[in-house]
């Protein structure tokens, strides 16, 4: 009998764990912990949203088992959604399927169409799940990194010359988390054309599709003529609704994965609750001003932040999208490194952020900072960090008031 299961033995300890556990630590004595280390909104779904909900639950047919693939008036409002928001033509029958989730979605599709042995190119540092989710189903991750740039295509063109057997799936995820990167259109063309060369499916990630900033709208690469012959996205509405615990997310695209994806649900799942599911079509079909609301919401905290840690003598770039900042490590506390830098934040500046290195050794030197405090709240934030940078013998600027 092994001592370790397979695939635990192919995931590494949770590092981000670590500062969570210190995180619950210090809150269970008491302590006041600014937490900006999970992107859990901390805003509430639009009322009608609820009440939904609501007026759905009462009703006794709503309790039995739902559809896996979505219940066809939520497949019908994400298609709808893609056609204002997009300009795409999607089929609801052949080309959605509802997820719990695009974390859940991402792992039923890891499950439905890769082979032990494949492998996967995903970006470097990335969210857990673009990773772990293909190596839990037995494949092998080259890394490729985030920032869209010439050398990120020098990097897919290695990976296609140098790695056997050739990579089949590539992860893309913009807005990026961790780093808040993005990408225009055209980065989106060149990419489906070399998918098509290369016959390797794209995986896009689009959760932030709405939290984006300074008057530049987040592209769908579906928006890309032919990107369904070789893409397939992930959208949720966590994020842009306020709903994180409802657990709610689609795949939208190649009918192809689509199909592979619904059938392997069939087996693992009965779908979402059918009043949550009821509830995702009063928020997709209702009033929209709650994502320009939350969008202009984010957008403020994202200056307060940049502003007032800048003040207090970390430069903080400021995110072109997402909900997140991505930090680098002040140059003097750099060789510290990202978890125990978050760890000394937790512990003397009460303020909790998430270590780079926990996404990948490339997220190494910098920390992802949520924006899910307040504007008071992440002064305060920029006030502690202040008292502990000084106190580690780094002069911070001469503040013209408080940070």
């Amino acid at each position: 009998m092994s001592e370790e299961f397979y695939r635990m033995k192919r995931l590494p300890p949770y590092v981000i764990a670590e500062v969570n556990a210190m995180r619950a630590t210090a809150r269970a004595a008491g302590e006041d912990i600014i937490d900006l280390g999970m992107g859990n909104p901390d805003l509430p779904p639009p009322d009608h949203v609820i009440d939904k909900l609501v007026e759905v639950a009462r009703k006794p047919s709503a309790h039995g088992y739902s559809q896996s693939r979505g219940i066809p008036g939520l497949r019908k409002a994400q298609a709808n959604y893609y056609g204002r928001r997009f300009g795409v033509d999607i089929d609801p029958e052949t080309e959605v399927v509802v997820t719990m989730g695009s974390k859940e979605g991402l792992a039923s599709l890891a499950t439905a169409i890769t082979e032990p042995g494949d492998v996967v190119l995903a970006p470097n540092p990335s969210y857990p799940i673009h990773t772990f989710g293909f190596i839990i189903a037995g494949a092998t991750i080259r890394s490729v990194p985030t920032t869209p740039d010439e050398n990120y295509f020098r990097s897919l063109d290695r990976a296609m010359a140098f790695t056997v057997p050739r990579p089949s799936i590539l992860v893309v995820n913009y807005p990026s988390n961790p780093t808040a990167e993005t990408v225009d259109l055209a980065f989106y063309e060149r990419l489906v054309a070399w998918a098509k060369e290369n016959k390797v499916w794209i995986l896009s990630d689009l959760a932030y599709s709405e939290l984006y900033y300074d008057g530049n709208p987040t592209p769908s690469i579906l928006q890309v003529p032919g990107a369904k012959d070789v893409a397939i996205e992930f959208t949720s509405l966590s994020k842009t609704y306020s709903m994180a615990g409802w657990r709610m997310g689609f795949a939208v695209g190649n009918a192809k994965l689509i199909a592979a994806m619904t059938r392997v649900k069939s087996y693992l799942d009965y779908g979402a609750f059918t009043p949550i599911q009821a509830a995702a079509c009063a928020a997709l079909n209702g009033p929209q001003d709650i994502v320009e609301k939350n969008r202009l919401l984010y957008h403020k905290r994202r200056d307060v932040l940049v502003e007032s840690f800048g003040r207090a003598g970390w430069d903080i770039p400021a995110a072109r999208a997402s909900m997140f900042c991505w930090a680098p490590l002040p140059p003097a506390l750099k060789e510290m490194g990202s978890l125990e830098f978050s760890k000394q934040l937790l512990t003397h500046a009460k303020v909790a952020v998430a270590p780079g290195v926990g996404y990948g050794e490339d997220g190494e030197g910098y920390v992802r900072i949520a924006m899910v405090e307040n504007e008071q709240r992440l002064r305060q934030a920029a006030r502690n960090i202040k008292a502990y940078l000084k106190s580690m013998g780094i002069n911070t600027p001469s503040s013209k008031g408080a940070a």
